[in-house]
């Protein structure tokens, strides 16, 4: 099971986001939080859900992982573009679109049905989907990259990992995917009103704590397709580059750094 969310930061982050608001408004609030596998986001989005709605508040939830494309259009990726793209994760590999949409429309007041992503089928989840309240006031945006900027040219040419090395030497699928989040993934993140970073120690531990989300996986639906410790390590290896970039260039400008310890401990706001 996951471990319930840091009381005293949730309440923090309640704090925060009333001083966030401080100005009485029926403008929708987006809050962005960003944070490597494992982190805990969608914990504490939860909870600082159902805390907010205990105000009275009227709160919707997004995750960037229920934006992912289709096996059929990341199948499409992979043989046009890079083989890689097959797997889902890194940018490029999301439905941008959907996501400005249901953005916009929470911005209109609409009651929107909120898109949800199965991971087990890999496949968009197609209901009974939740639907946002008529006039949100809050809408709490969770993913790994959320809020993510491209890197240089120059810090795209040295490989990372082994996964890089093997499988994208010539840089293809690495360089397709910052184009993509130097394009319309900025014109999503710009709908962010403040951004929050859960800070993992190291990259190291990020690995752990994936590995971690495994077991309660496995512990959850028996082992049906579940990835081995092998399958973790090289499924994760996508993720590294934009991980260790956001570990290092986010905390200089997000609105709230909360920096974790191994155990998601939070050591400093």
């Amino acid at each position: 099971m996951s471990s319930p969310a840091n009381p005293e930061l949730v309440t923090s982050l309640l704090t925060q986001i009333a001083k966030w608001r401080a100005v009485p408004s029926e403008h929708l609030f987006t809050l962005g939080l960003c944070g490597a596998q494992g982190s805990g986001k969608s914990t504490l989005v939860a909870a600082l859900a159902e805390a907010l709605r205990g105000q009275g508040m009227r709160v919707a939830a997004l995750s960037l992982d229920d934006l992912y494309l289709p096996r059929t259009e990341r199948m499409k990726l992979a043989r046009e573009v890079h083989p890689l793209f097959a797997t889902r994760g890194v940018p490029g590999t999301h439905d941008v679109a959907l996501g400005l949409a249901t953005l916009d429309a929470l911005a209109r007041g609409e009651a929107v049905t909120l898109p949800r992503f199965d991971k087990a089928s890999d496949e968009p989840d197609q209901g009974p989907l939740p639907c946002a309240p008529l006039d949100t006031q809050v809408l709490l945006f969770e993913g790994w990259c959320v809020g993510a900027r491209p890197q240089s040219d120059a810090d795209l040419s040295a490989t990372v990992n082994a996964l890089e090395r093997d499988e994208d030497p010539h840089g293809d699928w690495r360089r397709h995917s910052n184009a993509a989040l130097a394009g319309d993934y900025q014109t999503l993140f710009a709908r962010i009103d403040k951004l929050v970073l859960l800070a993992a120690p190291g990259w190291e531990v990020v690995a752990q704590w994936r590995g971690q989300q495994e077991a309660e996986l496995r512990a959850k639906v028996g082992g049906a397709s579940v990835m081995n410790p092998a399958g973790v390590a090289r499924f994760i290896q996508h993720y590294e580059r934009l991980t260790r970039w956001v570990l290092a260039e986010m905390p200089g400008r997000a609105d709230l750094t909360v920096r974790l310890g191994p155990t998601r401990e939070v050591l400093a706001l």
